[in-house]
């Protein structure tokens, strides 16, 4: 089984308009919401794509209590930690029809500083059930700048791999920890490295810790980079309709080949066929079986260095 971990979740609402009027009154078409943050969207996809997973992090208040009936309601299990001392945050999307979107996000929620020992209790309960830890998103600011380096070694200790997707001081604090995969974009390892281009960044990343480092390209795919040397993996052109989601998406894939042990270009394969598949679809973090199956066919993966 796979555990995600969302320490920042979110309350995702969407607002549909003919065209958004800054400073204006606007008129709402359509409104829905569902639950969110990047490692609920990664369970969202595993579960979807028929792999074991569960979901886990903190929720509070009303916005939480709306999050577990949507994660309840869509099937995706759960193992949320419910602490009313905070409260979950929302986020807004404003999507116009002409495809452009406005997005307002809120700040994650402060909290106790007896929170953070709360939930580490609450992860090393469920570290025995699981076979790896994906730690996915941003942090709140009751939770450390280190804290997904302390889940790192927390899975580690457990005999269990770990995935880091974050950016940022989150990222850079990880990858001394080991993580067995970081999968930031190219503008989040440029940050957290400081390196000049991104297969610079990536051997940086190696050499401060991660042991595999694949890097999201947008409509290019991934760049992978390793001990064994960069891979690229490349998906078909495609006519996109939602990418938000995509990086998810390459994360559930790559944690399915590693919990696995694939061989490396099928586990790339397999990544950016679901990252494909997702941006093809309206709303994040879904993926459809028939999609995916058509675009692991045109994927192409080469090493190249």
């Amino acid at each position: 089984m796979i555990l995600t971990v969302t320490l920042n979740p979110a309350w995702d609402l969407t607002w549909s308009v003919d065209s958004l009027a800054v400073g204006g009154t606007n008129r709402v078409q359509q409104s829905s919401g569902r639950a969110g943050g990047k490692g609920v969207n990664v369970s969202r996809v595993l579960r979807q794509m028929g792999a074991p997973t569960v979901a886990t992090g903190v929720v509070g208040g009303a916005p939480g209590q709306r999050l577990l009936e949507d994660l309840d309601s869509s099937g995706t299990p759960h193992r949320m930690l419910v602490d009313d001392s905070v409260e979950t945050r929302s986020t807004l999307a404003v999507r116009e029809t002409d495809g452009r979107v406005t997005i307002l996000n809120e700040p994650g929620p402060v909290g106790p500083a007896e929170l953070w020992a709360r939930w580490l209790s609450h992860l090393d309960a469920l570290l025995h059930e699981v076979a790896l830890v994906v730690c996915s998103g941003s942090l709140p600011p009751w939770a450390p700048e280190d804290a997904y380096a302390v889940v790192t070694r927390r899975a580690h200790a457990a005999r269990l791999r770990c995935i880091v997707d974050a950016d940022g001081a989150a990222l850079r604090a990880a990858l001394p920890a080991g993580p067995d995969l970081v999968k930031p974009n190219e503008e989040e390892l440029l940050r957290a490295t400081g390196g000049p281009d991104v297969r610079a960044a990536g051997a940086t990343a190696l050499s401060q810790g991660a042991q595999r480092v694949v890097v999201s390209r947008g409509p290019q795919g991934l760049l992978a980079v390793d001990s064994t040397g960069t891979w690229e993996a490349r998906p078909p052109a495609l006519q996109p309709v939602n990418p938000t989601g995509a990086g998810d998406a390459a994360v559930a894939a790559l944690a399915v080949g590693l919990v696995a042990e694939e061989p490396w270009p099928d586990v790339l394969r397999r990544a950016v066929a679901w990252s494909a598949a997702a941006v093809l679809h309206p709303a994040a973090g879904t993926v459809e079986a028939s999609a995916v199956e058509r675009l692991t066919a045109a994927t192409e993966v080469r090493q190249v260095g």
